[in-house]
């Protein structure tokens, strides 16, 4: 028995409100970094990194910590967020170094700027650096680490040896374990069954698609499920109609163009301070929406405003990759990596438009019941982050 199609219709519009209306800023959840970095002689320096939105019960919607806001917190606000990094670190990362299992590194945490670069302007963002500086135990013969399963948080795993970044990275999901990097030349150990699918210090053959495939992980997770921002973009594109010509005609150009931004940026060739980026985003998103409700339908002219619009979302892709400090060995892995994970999320939100508006035949029918108060929400939701964000 099938279900009136007016109640299919209004599940349908009640859908997009739902999405539309969740959260009123979207940022990307702060990925956690952990680095160990080795030298000659067995001296080890791990290092991990706290962005304190990761203390907010949502850090989806919660704002960074700048310069200006911390220099307001109290001595004993301070001490807390200093205490709360310990714990997080702890609830969030498990470390070993096998075969002897499982360690707890003692971390000195401090406030720095991202990246441990120095605080200098207003808007830069406060995070809580943690080092512990060791010497490896004899008969140690790698290390590795695990993103507990409940974390809300990515982990990624980096490594220094002898002062040269390690060309493997590892961007951990809750619940997954890192490679294990192989330390035998520190410490002379043997090699153990334990370790036998170890990477070695120096890097080795799987480097590369290791990395592809993690980065290329992260970028599909930047848009699905946590770029709703993106989310709308894409689904305004598809409300314009589902003709295929004219949406693989949008989605080229805005691929194109966000990976012009994303190349430029990751390689220090543009910058646009997040405080911009952010609300032009969120314009972008209501721009395309008005236009969906006002013109209707697909003409050329569209492809040029995809296009622009499409280089200030590469800015905000170039964000988050920039967030996690990439060494310069990895950077053409990890952008090519993450272009593809993000490509895979723009199709998987287009598919999911396709099949939950499959039913609807009619291309009038669609655009009276679905395209124009999809478009009205999502413009609505735009104009709302665009004045959020200009004031936050």
């Amino acid at each position: 028995m099938y279900l009136p199609k007016i109640i299919l219709r209004m599940m349908l519009v009640c859908s997009l409100l739902c999405l539309a209306s969740v959260g009123a800023s979207a940022h990307p959840i702060p990925d956690i970094p952990v680095c160990g970095s080795f030298e000659e002689g067995g001296t080890a320096t791990f290092s991990v990194e706290v962005n304190p939105r990761c203390f907010d019960q949502d850090p989806v919607t919660a704002t960074s910590l700048t310069q200006i806001l911390f220099s307001n917190l109290t001595e004993a606000r301070k001490a807390e967020m200093l205490a709360a990094a310990v714990e997080l670190v702890k609830k969030n990362v498990e470390f070993f170094l096998e075969p002897i299992g499982r360690i707890q590194p003692e971390f000195q945490f401090e406030f720095t700027g991202e990246g441990r670069r120095a605080l200098e302007k207003d808007e830069d963002v406060v995070v809580l650096s943690g080092r512990w500086r060791t010497t490896v135990p004899a008969g140690v013969s790698g290390w590795n680490i695990r993103s507990m399963p409940e974390t809300k948080v990515s982990v990624v795993f980096q490594n220094i040896v002898n002062g040269t970044p390690h060309p493997r990275v590892a961007v951990l999901f809750p619940g997954e374990r890192s490679y294990t990097l192989d330390l035998t030349q520190w410490t002379g150990a043997l090699p153990s069954k334990a370790t036998e699918g170890s990477v070695p210090a120096s890097g080795g053959s799987g480097d590369l698609v290791s990395t592809v495939w993690s980065f290329c992980k992260q970028g599909f997770g930047h848009v699905v499920p946590e770029g709703l921002d993106h989310i709308l973009f894409v689904l305004g594109l598809f409300l314009l109609g589902r003709a295929w010509r004219p949406l693989v005609w949008q989605v080229s150009a805005f691929t194109l163009a966000h990976s012009v931004t994303l190349a430029l940026a990751t390689a220090g060739k543009v910058n646009a301070p997040s405080k911009v980026v952010q609300p032009l985003i969120a314009a972008t998103i209501a721009f395309v929406a008005v236009e969906n409700i006002w013109r209707g339908r697909y003409t050329h002219s569209r492809l040029a405003v995809v296009f622009v619009f499409g280089l200030v979302h590469g800015m905000g892709f170039a964000s988050a990759l920039g967030d996690l400090s990439i060494p310069k060995g990895s950077t053409l892995a990890a952008l090519g990596g993450f272009n593809l994970g993000v490509e895979g999320g723009q199709l998987a939100v287009i598919a999911g438009a396709l099949v939950l508006t499959g039913w609807l035949r009619n291309e009038q029918t669609f655009r009276r019941w679905v395209a124009i108060p999809g478009s009205a929400l999502i413009g609505l939701t735009g104009v709302y982050w665009t004045l959020e964000r200009l004031v936050s």
